[in-house]
């Protein structure tokens, strides 16, 4: 008798890292049932899914009756979701999902999506991370300027690709740039902090029971259309390439650890250095992975594959806990034209 077919639900699946995801799984000898769900009819489309869902977003009401609704229709096992947003329903409606997960707690989850209380953490347990201030009023911005210098970084706390990212040269600019999103609706809770000028990493983990399985850090060197944003970040890299480093492995390590000591499931790290060059983590990205995805499974290290088998409570072959994949690998991607996975050497007009 043949083996059984897993059978998988992913959520978010049309957009550029549920697609990789489930490129991810369709490179392994083993073959999965995928099921897909999206928000966006026209992204549905995109992803090699073998059925494919239209959903309403996470904030609607139906949405957990409508993934149990398809989870029970496609006999689906296993769930994996994709966006922040949709990460964060999920995991604190996992009990009313009759499927299995892979996801870290859910208070875990609820830190990591606060860019300030993960950082206030890392800030307590000696972690070098970025100083930082909550902005309630007018007066924190000019209590920025003062304590944290010019320029400074301000966000929101919650959110991905940026979100209301900005470098702030003045104070009167930071001023502006919040009140710009005011009027456009957005109640968004902002947060200030110190500029970090080197370079920009990210460290990919999966854990289970506070044991890191494997993990790999590369370096974001260009980004998709980085003119369209304001901060010349638009949190996906067009060009980034593996690197070894002992102080990222660490820092990162210690950053996840701090905020779960029984940490399980995926977390992606993004660090940036300080002046003196010292790796300080940003955020984690728990639950979910980063955009890129597909880079390791195409360079020989199929973390997503792994984490799915982990769900199942399976077996995997020992891993390399860091540096799992030689350093020097360049994944180069942009819209319609990739991505190709390359060393230096083999660069045209080099």
């Amino acid at each position: 008798m043949g083996k059984r077919l897993k059978k998988i639900l992913i959520t978010g699946c049309g957009g550029p890292a549920g697609v990789n995801f489930v490129k991810s799984l369709r490179i392994v000898p083993e073959q999965f049932f995928i099921v897909g769900t999206d928000t966006n009819q026209y992204y549905l489309q995109l992803p090699d899914v073998d059925k494919g869902y239209l959903v309403p977003g996470n904030t609607d009401p139906d949405y957990i009756d409508k993934l149990n609704e398809i989870i029970d229709k496609n006999e689906c096992e296993f769930l994996h979701p994709q966006p922040d947003t949709e990460v964060r329903t999920i995991s604190e409606n996992r009990e009313k999902l009759d499927v299995l997960t892979f996801l870290p707690d859910k208070e875990t989850i609820r830190l990591c999506q606060n860019k300030f209380d993960s950082v206030k953490i890392w800030n307590k347990k000696g972690i070098p991370a970025p100083k930082s201030i909550l902005i309630n009023s007018e007066k924190d911005l000019d209590s920025a300027g003062s304590e944290l210098g010019l320029p400074f970084w301000l966000r929101a706390t919650e959110g991905a690709g940026g979100r209301g990212s900005t470098l702030v040269k003045n104070v009167e600019q930071g001023k502006a740039w919040i009140k710009y999103w005011r009027l456009r609706g957005m109640e968004w809770v902002f947060v200030a902090h110190e500029y970090l000028p080197g370079k920009n990493i990210a460290f990919q983990s999966i854990w289970k029971n506070g044991e890191l399985i494997t993990s790999q850090a590369r370096e974001r060197l260009e980004y998709i259309y980085p003119y369209l944003a304001p901060s010349g970040i638009t949190g996906t890299p067009s060009v980034a390439v593996t690197v070894h480093r002992d102080d990222v492995n660490k820092i990162a390590t210690d950053c996840v650890l701090a905020i779960d000591s029984n940490a399980t499931g995926v977390f992606s790290v993004d660090l940036k250095e300080d002046p003196k060059g010292i790796p300080c983590p940003t955020e984690i990205n728990a639950g979910r992975f980063f955009t890129t995805n597909f880079f390791y499974p195409k360079a020989g290290l199929n973390i997503p594959y792994y984490y799915v088998k982990l769900g199942y409570k399976e077996e995997i072959p020992k891993l390399q806990k860091y540096n799992a994949l030689p350093e020097g690998l360049y994944w180069i991607r942009h819209m319609d034209a990739g991505p190709i996975l390359l060393r230096k050497e083999e660069f045209k007009g080099v």
